[in-house]
C-alpha cells in the first residue's frame, strides 16, 4: 500500500467519523420521552428509592410510599427495600441508611443488621397539655 492510500484511507475514515460524531450527537441526537421508571439505570432506581424514603420520613405513609415506588414495577417491593438498605449499610451510604431503614421497617422488614440504624419515632401527644 502506498503512501498515498494510506493517506487517502485515513482522510476518508477521519471526515466520516467526523461526520457520524456530528450527526449523532448535533444534528440528531437520541431524545427519549415518556420513558417508563423502569427503563432507568439502576442507579437512579436507587437515588429515585432513596428519595422516596426520605418522603417516607416526612409523611410516615408507608402506602404512599408504596405507590410511588410502584412505576419499578419490582416483584417484590418490601424484598427490594431490604436487599438495598442492607447493601447501603455495608457500603457505608451513611446519607441513605436512616430512611431506608425507617421505609424497611414500616415495611415489616427490619433485620438485625438494621437495628443499629433505627431512627425512633417521637410519641406525639394526643391530648392537649400532654408532655
Amino acid at each position: 500500500m502506498s503512501k498515498r492510500t494510506l493517506g487517502s484511507l485515513l482522510v476518508g475514515v477521519l471526515i466520516g467519523l467526523a461526520a457520524g460524531i456530528y450527526l449523532g450527537w448535533v444534528q440528531f441526537p437520541v431524545e427519549y420521552t415518556n420513558s417508563s421508571m423502569q427503563a432507568l439505570a439502576p442507579r437512579y432506581q436507587e437515588e429515585y428509592t432513596v428519595m422516596v424514603s426520605e418522603g417516607y420520613l416526612v409523611d410516615r405513609d408507608v402506602n404512599a410510599a408504596l405507590q410511588r415506588l410502584a412505576p419499578l414495577e419490582k416483584q417484590n417491593t418490601p424484598g427490594y427495600i431490604q436487599d438495598l438498605t442492607e447493601r447501603y449499610i455495608s457500603q457505608s451510604n451513611f446519607p441513605a441508611i436512616p430512611s431506608m431503614v425507617a421505609l424497611a421497617e414500616a415495611m415489616g422488614r427490619l433485620t438485625p443488621l438494621m437495628e443499629v440504624y433505627r431512627v425512633p419515632v417521637a410519641p406525639t401527644p394526643t391530648t392537649p397539655g400532654a408532655q
